[in-house]
């Protein structure tokens, strides 16, 4: 028989007890309302039960009643809404598990909710949340689901306090880390929490079970994060503390890369990290570490430094071999002729690699006999083979200096030859500065025109007013200074003075007729032509009726002032008229004083033809 049905047949035999102990409680009652009621009054206030008098029932003992409140308790749980319990599978269809949980009636749970456990049977215990106590139909509704969460969030609020390691099943990637089952619930695995090495492929973790350190709850969003790479740490630091007490300068390990970064390499030497710096990986110049290494490769390195609690250590890997300037040839002195490739280039000069590991500098002065210097780029590129000559060498330093305009004649050697004082040449205009142009005749021989040796007649204020860079222009050799490698070079020597002739053509005093060309400030201007522009000052523009002169006004005009070497003609159109003034003052004043002198002379010979005449008179 279903314990079901027993257990409504034990009802029923319990509800006739009880109706029994009623009727006969009730004849007692009667009897003995007789009884008192024939009885002595005072044995029967003394005998009286009193209890069941106002109860309606006899008074059960003490004993009796726990013995009844343990079998419910152990027989019977509290329905309440939302408590979790543990009953029994009873029953199984296709679709639903019933289950006691020791209550007035069954309760039905879907078999999906035991979808993790196909291997569910009759008599299995399992932990069900009480979801409705009763339904509409008087169903007692349960949640295994429900329950599972509920006991999942205490074990994982457990496993965070207590610190326990906790099994987890990787479901599937997500977006910066991995989603673990971990007691049911859906954990968050970030990416860094996974390894101490840097993960590369998240894929081979997906359907593996792992062992994970809960190390985050938030009871508000209901998010839990989970940490395996807190469980290598702990075995890690172990493992450090060990090996931190056995490290020694020089001594030789063998380690896995762990990463490379653009300025080294770190290295698991099993639980410690060390870095080996770009500069220590090879003794030839590398651009990147790749170049020498490949993540995850096994590689023996030495140990160079470390600090005093050892967290920071520096490691070598080009340390282990021997330095190529010991392997250098000993017949190697200064003078040589070598071939090497550029590796780096500098704004100051290139380095060559003659030999692995093995590099010399050719400054950019080496570069070129030309006394201009550029930057090493205009000569080589990174990766050329060029040929160069030992200028120093010092073996014990590993410093070599090159050069390459070494392996050509320097031009300066017969430069006494090829210019002399005074001859002719064409160059190139190559730099400019305030003071004149820098002309290259030839590959390292240059010369300088000062801006005053560029026109014999042009008032220049900058070189580049007269040229510019990259043009051909005619010079002439000046000056020649061997010992300093000077050239003093002019271009306006080349043709004559124009101001020689301008020093006859407009004399002092002369006069000239022309056009007022322009009105400045402080006077005018007037151009005879294109070399000769004179200049007229206020004063001086005074015409003969007291008014000024005007631009475009044709006036006579007088030279007051001529310099050749400022190439300076001052004029004046006020003493052209004043000239004549004074002229014809000069004119007048002299011929008053003939005109006196010769009126003086006359009362003179009056005087004497009278005194001549007196003297003959008196007879003299």
């Amino acid at each position: 028989m279903p314990k079901k049905a027993e257990k409504k047949e034990t009802t029923k035999e319990t509800v006739e007890e009880t109706v029994a102990v009623k009727e006969s409680s009730k004849k007692a009652t009667e009897t003995k309302k007789e009884t008192i009621e024939n009885s002595n009054p005072s044995n029967t206030l003394s005998d009286f039960d009193w209890h069941n008098y106002e109860e309606g029932i006899d008074q059960v003992d003490e004993k009796q009643i726990k013995e009844f409140e343990k079998l419910v308790e152990e027989n019977f749980v509290e329905t309440l809404t939302n408590n979790v319990v543990e009953g029994t599978v009873v029953h199984m269809t296709d679709r639903e598990a019933i289950i006691d949980i020791n209550a007035k009636s069954e309760g039905v749970i879907s078999l999906n909710e035991f979808r993790y456990n196909p291997s569910l049977k009759v008599g299995d215990k399992v932990e069900v949340l009480i979801d409705i106590r009763e339904d509409a139909t008087g169903q007692l509704i349960l949640s295994h689901r429900k329950a599972r969460v509920i006991k999942a969030w205490d074990r994982v609020n457990d496993a965070h306090d207590t610190g326990e390691i906790v099994n987890g099943f990787v479901k599937c990637r997500t977006k910066g880390g991995m989603i673990v089952d971990v007691f049911g619930i859906e954990a968050f695995l970030p990416g860094s929490q996974i390894d101490v090495k840097p993960i590369r492929d998240y894929d081979q973790y997906v359907n593996k079970t792992m062992e994970f350190k809960v190390v985050k709850i938030n009871h508000e969003f209901k998010n839990v994060v989970v940490s395996h790479k807190a469980l290598i740490e702990a075995d890690i630091e172990l493992q450090k503390k060990e090996i931190i007490k056995q490290l020694e300068k020089g001594q030789i390990l063998e380690g896995v890369v762990k990463n490379i970064t653009s300025y080294g390499v770190f290295m698991d030497l099993g639980g410690v990290d060390g870095l080996i710096h770009i500069t220590d990986l090879s003794w030839s110049r590398i651009n990147h570490p790749n170049e020498i290494v490949d993540l995850d490769q096994q590689l023996k390195v030495v140990i160079l430094d470390f600090d005093e609690d050892k967290s920071r250590i520096q490691l070598g890997l080009k340390q282990l071999s021997k330095h190529p300037w010991e392997a250098l040839a000993d017949d190697v002195k200064v003078g040589d002729t070598v071939k090497g490739k550029v590796v780096v280039i500098a704004d100051y000069g290139a380095f060559v690699e003659i030999s692995e590991g093995v590099e010399g500098l050719i400054h950019v002065s080496e570069m070129s006999w030309s006394t201009h210097l550029r930057s090493a780029q205009d000569f080589f590129n990174v990766g050329d083979e060029i040929e160069a000559k030992i200028l120093t060498f010092d073996r014990e330093e590993r410093k070599m200096s090159l050069g390459v305009k070494q392996l050509t004649p320097d031009p300066w050697t017969d430069i006494t030859k090829k210019y002399p004082v005074d001859s002719k040449h064409k160059g190139i205009i190559r730099n400019f500065t305030n003071f004149g142009v820098f002309v290259e005749l030839e590959e390292g021989v240059d010369g300088l025109i000062y801006i005053s040796d560029l026109s014999w007649t042009k008032k220049i204020k900058h070189p580049r007013e007269f040229c510019k860079s990259g043009d051909n222009i005619e010079v002439l050799v000046l000056e020649l200074d061997v010992e300093n490698r000077k050239l003093s070079l002019g271009h306006k020597q080349l043709s004559e003075n124009p101001w020689n002739k301008y020093e006859s053509e407009f004399a002092l005093d002369s006069i000239h007729n022309s056009e007022i060309f322009e009105i400045v400030p402080k006077g005018a201007t007037v151009k005879f032509n294109d070399d000769v522009v004179a200049f007229i000052p206020s004063r001086h523009m005074v015409k003969e009726d007291g008014s000024k002169l005007q631009k475009g006004e044709s006036v006579d005009l007088k030279v007051i002032e001529f310099n050749k070497d400022s190439k300076r003609v001052v004029l004046s159109h006020t003493q052209t008229f004043k000239d004549i003034e004074e002229i014809n003052k000069k004119v007048m004043n002299k011929k008053m004083q003939d005109d006196k002198l010769s009126s003086k002379n006359t009362i003179g010979d009056a005087n004497e033809q009278l005194q001549e005449l007196k003297d003959k008179m008196d007879g003299k």
